[in-house]
């Protein structure tokens, strides 16, 4: 299934079965049930309140082939901003719980530009992470990364920074905040490319700001992502990243903390 299929799928049935297409070893693609989870409460909301903001736990693994169901409730609306919280249930117990904030726009004297995107090489230069059955996570052969910046996962060259160029293989209908929530989490950690071996490693909270007024995109649209490591140590990880259009445009701002198994 696409994501746009599944897109559709969930806002059907609060219950949905993730295809093992979309995994990362045991779970199901965190980017993915993130953006799932995300599109079901955006449609709870007042029409014009944008996501300003979303904290995702990431309380357990979502198992592909297993039933999920999807929950979403309003927690407050006010005047111009929307609190709303969404949990994905697994065999009864959670696995994701979400906030997030929808806001529509407030007159304001405040008007800052954002800093300038990293220079990157042209998309059809940066060589390409494949989809290699048995080795890399499935859910590459749907998304697919130019590589950029730093280095390869598990290539023990360390570094702090990790990104590329990034887009669905399916080419989507539309281009909405979903597709970029889904597309944000597909990169690997920042902090693997420490590692010479691998280990498991996956997202334990993510925080995801997105920029309105955002860009205008169009389905087919490559997007820059680059990541930088703030501390890694004991087992964790602490990165934050910034997603762009080609033409230089903010899109989103994203916080990890990981865990690293070695």
């Amino acid at each position: 299934m696409t994501f746009d299929q599944l897109l559709l799928a969930v806002r059907a049935d609060e219950e949905l079965v993730i295809p093992a297409s979309w995994s990362q070893g045991r779970p199901s693609f965190g980017g993915l049930i993130a953006a799932l989870m995300f599109d079901r409460m955006e449609h709870l909301v007042s029409e014009g309140r944008a996501m300003r903001s979303m904290q995702v736990s990431f309380v357990g693994p979502v198992e592909p082939g297993v039933p999920a169901t999807f929950h979403a409730e309003i927690l407050r609306e006010g005047k111009a901003v929307s609190q709303v919280q969404g949990r994905i249930v697994q065999n009864g117990e959670p696995r994701l719980v979400c906030l997030a904030s929808f806001g529509g726009d407030r007159e304001s004297v405040v008007k800052v530009e954002a800093r300038p995107a990293p220079e990157a090489q042209p998309v059809e230069q940066c060589p390409s992470l494949p989809y290699v059955p048995g080795t890399t996570p499935e859910f590459i052969q749907h998304i697919e990364m130019r590589w950029s910046f730093g280095h390869m996962p598990f290539s023990g060259k360390g570094g702090r920074e990790i990104g590329g160029w990034m887009q669905f293989r399916e080419t989507p209908e539309t281009f909405s905040d979903a597709h970029i929530v889904a597309l944000v989490d597909a990169w690997p950690p920042a902090v693997l490319p420490h590692l010479s071996s691998r280990v498991p490693a996956s997202s334990l909270s993510w925080a995801l700001d997105i920029v309105h007024p955002r860009p205008a995109l169009t389905p087919g649209d490559w997007l820059l992502y680059k990541a930088s490591i703030d501390q890694a140590g004991a087992g964790y990880g602490h990165t934050h990243a910034g997603i762009w259009t080609a033409e230089g445009e903010l899109v989103a701002l994203s916080r990890q903390t990981v865990t690293v198994f070695g």
